[in-house]
């Protein structure tokens, strides 16, 4: 697909850079919006990189659309030719699945479900052609994964799972959203992943729950007193299954303010992933835990 250019009224220009995601289509966005803050273009108020497309928010009393627009296109061109590096960070998630108050919120919404007869893990299993929910488990927390963007509610981050296409988990959302999800739930929707980061209405699948704050607007929380959103664009997630004491102790902490995720500097390279994407996983891994 040719990268389609649109004007929203007179301060935004929103752009798409492919019809269906893709780790390169979001790679070409990120690049792009990063190119067009490095650049400082006068003007320009707010970048809002997402998915498989990017949006631009301009004064056009500062700078007139057709000349932001040529900009753009501009550092589109040089980013099909730049090679796809970015430094990032590697974060550790721990998740308690199978948990018992996401299981207690979906029980109560099985009306608005394709499969009121199953859970979401068990009809996420299902669908996914996995013998049981525990090697579905293993599935969603095996492969890393990049959240390509972050908002719709505060804070929230869509994630892309780093893995070849025809191994990648696909869900369904809810037929009709919920009208209650638990703050922290970590959620599943088409080929996203989210986590949930306040309580309120949802339509993605329950899988589970974290015990790792990554919203705080008071900004109370150790790692999130310099910013109150904790993820960002660019950033590669890797879930860890817990049990109920690893999950608890991890809210002591929390609350004790003792809790410090794990978090390790990486340098990213699409080739490389690409070439070998199961043993660039497993290296992401052994990053992430100092081997």
């Amino acid at each position: 697909m040719k990268t389609r250019y649109s004007f929203g009224g007179d301060e935004h220009i929103f752009v798409e850079v492919d019809e269906e995601m893709s780790l390169d289509a979001f790679f070409k966005s990120l690049s792009i919006t990063n190119a067009v803050r490095e650049s400082q273009i006068k003007g320009v108020t707010e970048i809002c990189p997402a998915n498989a497309s990017y949006q631009i928010k301009y004064d056009p009393d500062v700078i007139a659309p057709d000349d932001l627009l040529a900009e753009l296109k501009s550092l589109e061109a040089a980013a099909e030719k730049s090679e796809s590096i970015i430094d990032t960070r590697i974060i550790e998630v721990p998740v308690f699945y199978n948990d018992p108050w996401t299981h207690e919120t979906l029980m109560r919404f099985r009306e608005r479900h394709q499969d009121p007869d199953s859970t979401d893990l068990e009809y996420a299993a299902r669908i996914n052609k996995f013998t049981s929910v525990d090697e579905f488990i293993a599935a969603h927390s095996g492969a890393p994964w990049f959240v390509t963007m972050v908002g719709f509610v505060s804070g929230l981050p869509f994630m892309y799972q780093m893995a070849e296409r025809t191994h990648q988990i696909e869900v369904p959302k809810y037929l009709r959203p919920r009208t209650d999800t638990p703050k922290l739930t970590v959620g599943y929707g088409g080929c996203f992943a989210c986590i949930y980061s306040v309580r309120g209405a949802g339509g993605y699948q329950m899988f589970g729950i974290t015990p790792m704050p990554i919203f705080d607007p008071k900004q109370e929380i150790s790692y999130l007193r310099d910013f109150m959103v904790f993820f960002r664009p660019g950033d590669i997630v890797k879930f860890k299954p817990i049990d109920r004491p690893a999950y608890d102790a991890a809210v002591a902490d929390v609350e004790a303010d003792k809790f410090a995720p794990r978090i390790r500097e990486f340098t990213f390279s699409l080739k490389e992933h690409h070439s070998d994407i199961d043993g660039y996983n497993k290296k992401i891994g052994e990053v992430l835990h100092g081997n």
